[in-house]
């Protein structure tokens, strides 16, 4: 083996792997920049590790230090460098204050290799090692949550927001883009088909042109250039270099990471996860395969069956296979009414009783050392349970005051802003602290929403008249629609809408939407499809009347899709929903 990698690395080019121990306590001082003459540094080997080299400033000067070694930049009075193949190595000591900077420059020659350190597994896992002339190449795990993420400064870059299966799909510039670790030569090669994909406040680099934004960020036209690669050690961390040779230089998505430099959090055959600091301050996560590597799944189906009593289920794992390597640690079931359960035993058949009618969707989640695997079911309970008490106050109750009372929280849809804010004018008729203001800006459907809780439907046969108080200007168009989710994106085929004109400007009015006689949505055009669920009067159709919507959506202007709208609404009421006893 160790003739191979003599073979092997005899072609390597000198470049060393860099570590630091940033010391950046001295403050910029308010005079001049820093004289040459003031200028001195030593360089000497740590006592523990022949490789490893410490470079320390002792200018007399006060300043900022930074190094420039074999390509590589670091921060602080004192930082290590390795050197694990021998040469002569150039490096630069420069030292800045408010007054400017200085550099002076210095030499380091060493005729050893370190054979263990270029022959170590992680030095392998991540390149292939010497007997891959090609290289190891990587793809951004595309399927796997969190390939991309973002979190605070100093964590691993997920606790904001992580990338969900295929999230950037529709960038279309992300998901063949290929980088290549090479340990003969140090080579990085980032191969992007024309163009990246950049955050936004790095879109205006020079080294890139035609930016076109894509969601939040941005595509660019961008011809990376070879660059080389650094692996060292500090403390118990790996980081990752990457050193360029012209122009910007990142792993497939740039995001101006600090130095270049990318912590490590796993290093495996077939995974790699980094995370750095990008220039915005933030902590930026990544998720790397090897290029067409495929990753192994676990399969099952729900198993399930009636229990024992009325309205109970069990739910369990059937055909359940893990693939060999991996292990099962447990499973868990969300019934679909707010009761999730979960166990080790693959064995086990997990139980719930309910208590309302209605569809409920349930989903089984397998947790694996190699993933997490779902699949839904859905079990249509057809009638309460005999336990059931049924709660129904003839009368319009309260949904949401934004003060003291809530039925379910008020949601945005289709680029909607709300926000809870002060009364603009606390007068008859509403004299309450707290309003609801809307807000859309180039959208024709924008809307807040009231969702029922799962299994909770609305009661339109004794009543079907729901009101609430808006405020804003004369000629507005105010919108208030009744659709059932259970149709996920074709719910608005079964809306129906009424809507109301703002009379006067910047005035409190109370507005009734009474959906006796209301049909709902025209399906005329769709006739095959849909005509047969058409409604002439969804008030008394029991399609329609009751234990069908349970979203109601409110719009200003809907249809109108240009300009910026806004208005203020409150005191949202309707029918009792049965079963809900409270709304505070």
């Amino acid at each position: 083996m160790k003739n191979k990698i003599l073979i092997g690395l005899a072609l390597l080019f000198a470049l060393s792997f860099t570590a630091c121990e940033p010391q950046e306590d001295d403050k910029p001082s308010m005079g001049n920049a820093p004289a040459e003459s003031q200028m001195s540094y030593t360089v000497s080997v740590d006592q523990n590790d022949e490789f490893l080299y410490i470079f320390e400033n002792k200018s007399t000067a006060v300043g900022i230090a930074t190094w420039e070694i074999a390509g590589s930049r670091k921060s602080g009075n004192r930082v290590t460098h390795r050197f694990p193949l021998p040469g002569e190595y150039t490096f630069t000591l420069t030292l800045s204050n408010r007054g400017g900077a200085s550099t002076i420059q210095g030499d380091v020659t060493t005729d050893k290799t370190d054979w263990d350190f270029l022959a170590s597994p992680e030095m392998t896992l991540l390149s292939g090692g010497a007997d891959a002339a090609n290289g190891k190449s990587w793809v951004l795990d595309s399927l796997a949550w969190g390939h991309l993420g973002v979190g605070p400064a100093g964590g691993n870059g997920l606790e904001w927001w992580g990338a969900g299966p295929l999230n950037k799909a529709a960038v279309n510039v992300l998901y063949d883009d290929v980088m290549t670790f090479k340990l003969i030569g140090f080579t990085f090669n980032y191969v992007n088909n024309g163009s990246s994909y950049v955050k936004d406040f790095r879109a205006g680099d020079a080294a890139f042109s035609n930016a076109e934004q894509r969601d939040s960020d941005y595509k660019v036209d961008f011809s990376p250039k070879p660059a080389q690669w650094n692996l060292d050690k500090e403390g118990d961390t790996w980081y990752l270099y990457l050193v360029p040779s012209e122009g910007p230089i990142f792993p497939i998505f740039d995001v101006g990471a600090v130095n270049n430099r990318y912590r490590v959090i796993t290093l495996e055959e077939n995974k790699l996860e980094l995370v750095a600091t990008g220039s915005d301050g933030n902590a930026w996560h990544y998720k790397f395969i090897p290029q067409g590597y495929v990753l192994p799944v676990a399969t099952f189906d729900i198993a399930l069956e009636s229990g024992t009593g009325a309205n109970t289920y069990l739910v369990g794992l059937d055909n359940l296979v893990v693939p060999a390597g991996a292990t099962f640690n447990k499973f868990m079931v969300d019934f679909g009414n707010g009761v999730v359960k979960e166990s080790t035993d693959r064995n086990a058949k997990l139980s719930n009783t309910y208590m309302r009618k209605s569809p409920y969707t349930v989903k089984v989640t397998i947790v694996t050392s190699i993933g997490q695997f779902e699949h839904t079911t859905v079990i249509d309970v057809i009638n309460n349970h005999p336990d059931y008490e049924e709660f129904l106050i003839n009368d319009i109750i309260m949904y949401n005051n934004f003060s003291d009372v809530v039925l379910a929280p008020m949601g945005s849809g289709d680029g909607a802003v709300l926000n809870i804010v002060d009364n603009p004018s606390r007068v008859f008729p509403n004299r309450t602290m707290k309003v609801m203001h809307y807000a859309k800006n180039n959208s024709e459907w924008a809307n807040a929403y009231l969702q029922l809780p799962v299994g909770y439907r609305f009661d339109l046969r004794n009543i079907s008249t729901f009101k609430m108080m808006v405020y804003g200007k004369a000629g507005q168009e105010i919108l208030l629609k009744l659709e059932n989710t259970d149709m996920g994106g074709n719910a608005w085929q079964t809306g129906v809408e009424l809507k109301y004109t703002i009379k006067k400007d910047d005035t409190w009015e109370i507005v009734e939407y009474n959906f006796a006689g209301a049909p709902s949505a025209d399906l005329s055009w769709d006739p095959g499809l849909h005509a047969a669920l058409h409604a002439t009067d969804v008030s008394t159709d029991p399609r329609y009347s009751n234990n069908y919507y349970n979203i109601i959506r409110i719009m200003c202007n809907p249809g109108v899709g240009s300009g910026s709208h806004a208005f203020y609404f409150d005191e949202l009421a309707g029918p009792h929903v049965e079963g809900i006893k409270s709304a505070r």
